[in-house]
Protein backbone atom coordinates (compact mmCIF):
# COMPACT_ATOMS: atom_id res chain seq x y z
CA UNK A 1 0.00 0.00 0.00
CA UNK A 2 1.02 3.22 -0.76
CA UNK A 3 -0.59 6.73 0.80
CA UNK A 4 0.72 10.04 0.03
CA UNK A 5 -0.43 13.29 0.85
CA UNK A 6 -0.07 16.23 -2.51
CA UNK A 7 2.13 18.54 -0.27
CA UNK A 8 4.13 15.60 0.61
CA UNK A 9 5.27 15.81 -2.89
CA UNK A 10 5.90 19.52 -2.94
CA UNK A 11 9.96 20.54 -3.78
CA UNK A 12 10.58 16.63 -4.37
CA UNK A 13 11.94 15.43 -8.14
CA UNK A 14 7.81 14.49 -8.69
CA UNK A 15 7.21 18.44 -8.37
CA UNK A 16 7.30 19.04 -12.16
CA UNK A 17 6.54 22.50 -13.50
CA UNK A 18 7.12 23.63 -17.05
CA UNK A 19 6.13 26.80 -17.61
CA UNK A 20 2.21 26.88 -18.07
CA UNK A 21 1.66 24.24 -15.45
CA UNK A 22 2.79 21.92 -12.84
CA UNK A 23 2.57 18.21 -12.36
CA UNK A 24 3.22 16.62 -8.81
CA UNK A 25 3.29 12.94 -10.01
CA UNK A 26 1.72 10.31 -7.11
CA UNK A 27 2.40 7.34 -9.23
CA UNK A 28 5.23 6.54 -12.00
CA UNK A 29 6.82 3.96 -14.08
CA UNK A 30 9.35 2.36 -11.23
CA UNK A 31 5.78 1.69 -9.11
CA UNK A 32 5.13 -0.87 -11.40
CA UNK A 33 1.44 -1.38 -11.56
CA UNK A 34 1.09 -0.31 -15.55
CA UNK A 35 -0.15 3.65 -14.79
CA UNK A 36 1.43 6.63 -13.55
CA UNK A 37 -1.27 9.15 -11.69
CA UNK A 38 -0.69 13.17 -11.19
CA UNK A 39 -2.61 16.17 -10.24
CA UNK A 40 -1.74 18.70 -12.68
CA UNK A 41 -2.04 22.61 -12.55
CA UNK A 42 -2.40 24.46 -15.96
CA UNK A 43 -2.08 27.95 -15.52
CA UNK A 44 -4.60 30.49 -15.98
CA UNK A 45 -4.58 32.62 -19.52
CA UNK A 46 -1.98 29.84 -20.79
CA UNK A 47 -2.32 27.98 -23.90
CA UNK A 48 -0.59 24.86 -24.23
CA UNK A 49 0.01 22.61 -27.12
CA UNK A 50 0.88 18.86 -26.30
CA UNK A 51 0.17 15.49 -28.26
CA UNK A 52 0.85 12.47 -26.52
CA UNK A 53 1.96 10.42 -29.58
CA UNK A 54 3.31 7.39 -26.78
CA UNK A 55 0.50 7.80 -24.33
CA UNK A 56 -3.03 7.66 -23.68
CA UNK A 57 -3.91 9.87 -21.26
CA UNK A 58 -7.04 10.32 -19.07
CA UNK A 59 -7.70 14.05 -17.15
CA UNK A 60 -10.31 14.61 -15.13
CA UNK A 61 -11.04 18.22 -14.28
CA UNK A 62 -12.20 19.36 -10.43
CA UNK A 63 -11.56 23.04 -10.43
CA UNK A 64 -10.94 25.17 -12.86
CA UNK A 65 -12.16 26.76 -16.70
CA UNK A 66 -11.33 26.62 -20.10
CA UNK A 67 -10.82 24.91 -23.42
CA UNK A 68 -9.68 21.73 -24.73
CA UNK A 69 -9.37 22.21 -28.54
CA UNK A 70 -8.77 19.11 -30.61
CA UNK A 71 -5.71 20.57 -33.16
CA UNK A 72 -7.17 17.90 -35.93
CA UNK A 73 -10.70 18.35 -36.17
CA UNK A 74 -10.93 22.19 -35.02
CA UNK A 75 -13.09 20.79 -32.59
CA UNK A 76 -13.64 22.85 -29.37
CA UNK A 77 -14.45 21.43 -25.52
CA UNK A 78 -15.23 23.68 -22.45
CA UNK A 79 -13.79 22.22 -19.60
CA UNK A 80 -15.01 22.63 -16.01
CA UNK A 81 -15.34 20.74 -13.00
CA UNK A 82 -16.76 17.77 -13.82
CA UNK A 83 -15.17 17.20 -16.99
CA UNK A 84 -13.43 13.96 -18.21
CA UNK A 85 -11.55 13.40 -21.47
CA UNK A 86 -9.57 10.87 -22.79
CA UNK A 87 -7.10 10.86 -25.56
CA UNK A 88 -7.25 7.49 -26.88
CA UNK A 89 -6.14 8.16 -30.14
CA UNK A 90 -2.85 10.15 -29.70
CA UNK A 91 -5.30 13.80 -30.35
CA UNK A 92 -2.57 16.65 -30.98
CA UNK A 93 -4.44 18.93 -28.77
CA UNK A 94 -4.18 22.53 -26.89
CA UNK A 95 -5.59 23.71 -23.61
CA UNK A 96 -6.35 27.03 -22.89
CA UNK A 97 -6.84 27.81 -19.60
CA UNK A 98 -9.20 30.94 -18.57
CA UNK A 99 -8.75 29.89 -14.71
CA UNK A 100 -6.16 27.56 -12.90
CA UNK A 101 -7.60 24.56 -14.09
CA UNK A 102 -6.75 21.41 -12.04
CA UNK A 103 -7.10 17.92 -13.17
CA UNK A 104 -5.96 14.37 -11.54
CA UNK A 105 -4.45 12.63 -14.87
CA UNK A 106 -3.72 9.06 -15.48
CA UNK A 107 -1.31 8.05 -17.92
CA UNK A 108 -0.58 4.58 -19.76
CA UNK A 109 2.01 3.38 -20.59
CA UNK A 110 3.05 5.13 -17.00
CA UNK A 111 5.32 7.68 -17.62
CA UNK A 112 8.63 7.63 -15.50
CA UNK A 113 8.65 11.27 -14.39
CA UNK A 114 11.75 12.46 -16.58
CA UNK A 115 9.82 13.29 -19.62
CA UNK A 116 10.12 16.60 -21.34
CA UNK A 117 7.73 17.79 -23.62
CA UNK A 118 9.57 18.20 -27.23
CA UNK A 119 9.25 20.86 -29.76
CA UNK A 120 5.77 19.23 -30.92
CA UNK A 121 4.25 18.49 -27.46
CA UNK A 122 5.14 14.92 -27.05
CA UNK A 123 6.68 12.86 -24.37
CA UNK A 124 9.05 10.31 -25.27
CA UNK A 125 8.47 7.09 -23.95
CA UNK A 126 10.60 6.12 -21.70
CA UNK A 127 11.10 2.89 -18.81
CA UNK A 128 11.94 2.88 -15.82
CA UNK A 129 13.25 0.15 -12.94
CA UNK A 130 11.19 -1.17 -10.53
CA UNK A 131 11.33 0.80 -7.08
CA UNK A 132 13.28 -1.29 -4.62
CA UNK A 133 10.96 -2.40 -2.02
Amino acid sequence: MKVINLHDLNGTDNDVEHGNWRSRRFVLARDQVGFSFHDTVLYAGTETDMWYANHIECVYVYAGTGTLVNRETGEEHALAPGTMYLLDGNEKHTIRAVEDIRCACVFNPPVTGREVHDEHGVYPLLTEEPSPA
